[in-house]
């Protein structure tokens, strides 16, 4: 039997379940776990639905059989496969905490992504990568050479079908271009001391403030720098009692986890875009374990 995951996103109006239901149980389907949600304010409906095709029927007879109902209300909805892995592009530049924790929760089989590559503009992971049997690429990045260096990369991801780019702390800036090129296929992770600490040595200036909570988000990327569509958040809670290095340890601590539920979410398909926000189903316990090991 075929696992399939349906998400669907379209203006709120009545008979949408009803519509779905029907037709999975029509072509000798059984939901496992379904999600919806209508937004209120923005007149927005959107669903996920996890399901099991007992009769055997294929993905192509499935879009076949949803279409009357995507044309009648109006949708953006796909049916995808739930056991094919995504393929993932790591990049990442001077700071590993969230590379080396991708890594490992990749090689242990708790985050479930085909990881094409690793990119980043300097040498210092390039070993960890490698041993990994996972393909590294030096691309260097100045302000002479960034459109060339944006032009490998995105020959990068077209060689390797790249369905998602992770900025594993990838210290550049990307090009207005390449964020409406890759519109909700890029995720982010940075502290959440913004806008309140700039630049360099955040962790010393929250200190040197006497900051109480260190947070972490990740983020869709789009043209407005760390601004785009929130995927997930967490914060720890300091006292005064820690130091600087405190504050950077269990900063790069929070900013690691963030960033791997936010991919984790994404790749099981449970983040829609809505607007500025984003909408994100949490795993049911029943689909949490099977969507660990994919």
């Amino acid at each position: 039997m075929t696992h399939y995951v349906l998400t669907v996103s379209c203006k709120s109006t009545r008979g949408i379940v009803a519509a779905i239901a029907t037709l999975l149980a029509g072509q000798g389907c059984n939901i496992v776990d379904s999600s919806q949600f209508d937004d209120l304010d923005t007149g927005r409906f959107f669903m996920r639905v996890s399901f099991i095709s007992e009769l055997g029927v294929g993905q192509a007879d499935l879009v076949k059989g949803l279409k009357p109902i995507v044309e009648k209300f109006a949708m953006d909805a796909e049916i995808r496969d739930a056991t094919k892995r995504m393929k993932v592009l790591l990049m990442v530049s001077r700071f590993g905490h969230c590379l080396n924790d991708l890594l490992y929760r990749w090689k242990i089989g708790a985050l479930p992504i085909d990881i094409v590559g690793v990119i980043s503009n300097h040498f210092e992971y390039q070993k960890v990568v490698v041993n990994h049997d996972i393909p590294f690429h030096h691309i260097k990045v100045s302000k002479e050479n960034k459109q060339q260096a944006e032009a490998q990369i995105l020959d990068i991801v077209e060689q390797t079908g790249t369905e998602l780019i992770v900025l594993a702390r990838y210290m550049q800036v990307l090009s207005d271009a390449m964020c409406k090129k890759m519109s909700g296929r890029i995720i982010n992770i940075h502290h959440s001391f913004l806008p309140s600490f700039k630049g360099a040595n955040p962790y010393k200036q929250a200190y040197e403030r006497g900051v109480k909570l260190i947070g972490a988000t990740a983020h869709y990327v789009t043209t407005d720098l760390d601004e785009g569509p929130i995927i997930e958040q967490d914060t720890a809670r300091i006292t005064h009692a820690q130091s600087v290095e405190d504050y950077v340890s269990i900063g790069r601590d929070v900013e690691s986890q963030v960033l791997a539920r936010a991919i984790h979410a994404h790749i099981h398909h449970r983040v829609f875009l809505n607007g500025h926000r984003t909408v994100v189903f949490p795993a049911s316990p029943r689909s949490y374990a099977s969507e660990r090991m994919g």
